[in-house]
C-alpha cells in the first residue's frame, strides 16, 4: 500500500505543478499516470513543439517545460506509479481514499486530485485484423524500455514527433530501424526531420514513404509486416512493429466513480477550491469543467494552487496556515535542501 497525502491522477503539467504547491505546504504527493513517463501530452505527443503562453517564458518547448517542472518538484520527492491507470476508488469511514490501478497497485490518500488532462490516453491502433494477437508479442504502442529493442530489427510507423524522435533515438540501439509513413511530408519538428534525413544518408535509418503497413505475420511473435506501396504489396522482415499514430483521450474508469460528468469532463466548484461533488476528490486542469473554463496550462497551475490550500485545511482542520511569498519564506524541500533569497547587506550609514 502506497501512503500519501495527495494522490494525483495524471502526470501532465498541472499534476506536476501540484507537487510543488503541495510541497510548500509540507504535503506529500504520489502520481499515477497511464503513460510510461511524466509529462502527459507534452512529453508523448509534441515534446519539441513551442508553447507561447507560459508566464515568464516567451517561448518554451513542451519537453523542456516538463523537464523544468520535474526539476522544480525534485526537492519534494514525489512518488510515481507509471504505465498504470486508476481503476477503482473506495472512500473509507475516516474520509480517506484507497485507489487501485488496473495492475492492482493500491494507494491510500487523504485527498485525491484528478489532473488527467483530457483523460487517460489510449494508442490509436492501425486497422489490422490480427493486431491484438501480436500486442506485447512484437507490437508495441509505447517505447517503455528502449533496451527491449537492443540489436533487433524494428519498423516504426507514423509521421509525427513521436515517430521521428524514437526513430532517431533507437537508431543507436536497434540493429536496424525502418521508418514508414504514408506521405512524404512529416508533421514534426524541423530539426527532427533533418536529423532523420542525416541518419538515412548515413545508412542508420531506412525511410519508406508513401507506404502503409497492411499486415502482420508470425506464428507466436511478429516476424514480418506487409507494406502497401502504391498498390504493390511487399513483405518486410522485422522483430518489432511500433505504430505511433498518436493517442486517443478518454475519461476511462474515472467516469464510473460517481462524479458529476458533463461533456466528458468533471464538474467542479470553481468558486472555492475545484472540489467535485464528492468531498475530498478534486479535479484540476483540462479534465474539469465549470462556467468560463479555459483549457490552458496556466489555468491548471492556478487551480492546483487553490486546491492545495483546500487540501491543507482538510487535512489540518482548525490549523491556520499563513501564506508567505516564497521570496520571503524560501522553499524547504523534503530532501533537506533549502532555497532562499540572499539576505540584504546590513550596513550603517555614517
Amino acid at each position: 500500500m502506497i501512503e500519501t497525502d495527495i494522490l494525483i491522477i495524471g502526470a501532465g503539467p498541472t499534476g506536476l505543478f501540484t507537487v510543488f504547491e503541495a510541497g510548500l505546504l509540507q504535503l506529500k504527493c504520489h502520481i499515477i499516470d497511464a503513460l510510461p513517463q511524466p509529462g502527459g501530452q507534452l512529453a508523448e505527443l509534441y515534446p519539441k513543439k513551442p508553447i507561447f503562453d507560459i508566464p515568464g517564458y516567451p517561448e518554451v518547448l513542451a519537453g523542456e517545460l516538463v523537464t523544468n517542472l520535474m526539476e522544480q518538484i525534485k526537492q519534494f520527492q514525489p512518488g510515481f506509479t507509471l504505465s498504470e491507470t486508476a481503476e477503482t476508488i473506495e472512500k473509507l469511514d475516516d474520509g480517506t481514499f484507497i485507489v487501485t490501478t488496473n495492475k492492482g497497485t493500491k494507494h491510500h490518500a487523504k485527498a485525491v486530485a484528478i489532473a488527467g488532462g483530457l483523460g487517460t490516453f489510449e494508442p490509436r491502433k492501425p486497422a489490422l485484423e490480427n493486431i491484438s494477437f501480436y500486442e506485447e508479442k512484437g507490437v508495441e504502442y509505447f517505447v517503455k524500455d528502449p533496451e527491449l529493442f537492443r540489436d533487433k530489427e524494428i519498423v516504426i510507423a507514423g509521421g509525427g514527433d513521436s515517430a521521428l524522435d524514437w526513430s532517431i533515438f533507437l537508431s543507436d540501439v536497434a540493429k536496424k530501424v525502418t521508418l514508414v509513413h504514408r506521405r512524404n511530408e512529416f508533421r514534426g519538428a524541423l530539426d527532427s526531420v533533418e536529423k532523420v534525413q542525416e541518419l538515412k544518408a548515413a545508412g542508420k535509418i531506412k525511410l519508406i514513404t508513401s507506404a502503409e503497413v497492411v499486415g502482420i505475420q508470425g506464428e507466436h511473435h511478429v516476424e514480418s509486416i506487409t507494406l502497401d506501396r502504391g498498390g504493390v504489396l511487399e513483405d518486410f522482415k522485422t522483430d518489432y512493429f511500433i505504430p505511433l499514430f498518436g493517442l486517443t483521450p478518454k475519461l476511462g474508469a474515472i467516469a464510473n466513480w460517481g462524479l458529476d460528468i458533463e461533456k466528458n469532463a468533471i464538474k467542479v466548484n470553481n468558486a472555492l477550491d475545484y472540489q467535485t461533488n464528492i468531498d475530498g476528490i478534486y479535479a484540476i486542469g483540462d479534465v474539469n469543467i465549470y462556467p468560463g473554463k479555459l483549457k490552458l496550462i496556466l489555468c491548471g497551475f492556478h487551480e492546483a494552487t487553490l486546491m492545495c490550500q483546500s487540501v491543507y485545511n482538510r487535512i489540518n482542520p482548525g490549523k491556520r496556515y499563513v501564506l508567505k511569498y516564497t521570496t520571503v519564506s524560501g522553499v524547504d524541500g523534503f530532501d533537506g535542501t533549502r532555497k532562499e533569497a540572499e539576505k540584504a547587506v546590513v550596513k550603517s550609514i555614517e
